[in-house]
């Protein structure tokens, strides 16, 4: 069985409209591919289709999570078939402790009758913490309550952690992080990177690919991907932003 996220001629609709035209990704375990694309292309939207959110309508095309198909998956099926979503703006829940949360997280891939050994929670929790730089205060904070959006994404890695998943879908990471809170994500994620994870990192920006370095960079333009590279395409959108994107693949006039 092939170990990796395989999306097949993809297409989705937002309100009639469609928002992912015929996209098709594969992103094995033990790779990080990074999406770029500018504004409105559809990045975000193929995160929340992934995770299965219910306002998006898949017209056509498969999702294959090694070899399983998970469109029809319920969003906690996907969770404990191995996805994880990392969002752009974490929720806050307040009343709830993080290490609470994180149990309970946990707990819900068990089976039915099985029960989370909590010495054995709290020593696997400090160690991920450690490893991340995070104060093993916040185990009794609000989960994102007060926090800033840099403890916020820290948390989500957290999260990724605890949870291990087999694939990581992180929505715009970077988003409001300021340089440091950047780099300490960045450092969060690359500890985690190995053979067991495939990473599908959406970005507008070069930037974070100077910490987390890709294996593979794709470009997304008009709901689809229009061009994949190595890390140096990154480099070449960078210097030369989008627009060079939308002349080549512009639809020709008169086309829908």
């Amino acid at each position: 069985m092939s170990k990796q996220l395989e999306i097949k001629n993809l297409s989705v609709n937002v309100e009639g409209t469609q928002i992912i035209r015929n996209l098709s990704l594969t992103v094995p375990r033990g790779e990080v591919h990074a999406l770029m694309g500018p504004n409105g292309t559809g990045k975000s939207t193929l995160a929340k289709v992934l995770a299965g959110h219910p306002d998006y309508e898949v017209t056509s095309g498969e999702v294959f999570l090694d070899g399983e198909s998970i469109l029809d998956m319920q969003v906690d099926e996907r969770a404990r078939a191995g996805l994880f979503m990392a969002f752009q703006y974490p929720s806050e829940i307040p009343g709830v402790s993080i290490a609470n949360f994180l149990r309970a997280a946990r707990q819900a891939r068990l089976e039915e009758g099985e029960e989370i050994d909590a010495v054995s929670f709290y020593k696997t929790l400090y160690e991920k913490m450690d490893l991340l730089q995070i104060d093993r205060k916040f185990t009794s904070r609000a989960v994102n309550e007060g926090f800033s959006g840099g403890e916020k994404k820290r948390n989500e890695i957290l999260q990724m952690a605890m949870l291990e998943p087999s694939y990581a879908i992180m929505d715009e990471t970077d988003s409001g992080l300021d340089i440091d809170a950047l780099r300490i994500v960045s450092e969060g994620v690359n500890r985690l990177r190995g053979p067991n994870l495939g990473v599908l990192l959406i970005t507008h920006y070069q930037r974070i690919l100077d910490y987390i370095v890709p294996d593979h960079v794709h470009v997304m333009w008009n709901g689809t991907i229009v061009k994949s590279g190595g890390k140096e395409l990154a480099r070449e959108l960078e210097e030369k932003g989008y627009d060079w994107i939308k002349e080549a693949f512009a639809e020709p006039a008169g086309k829908a």
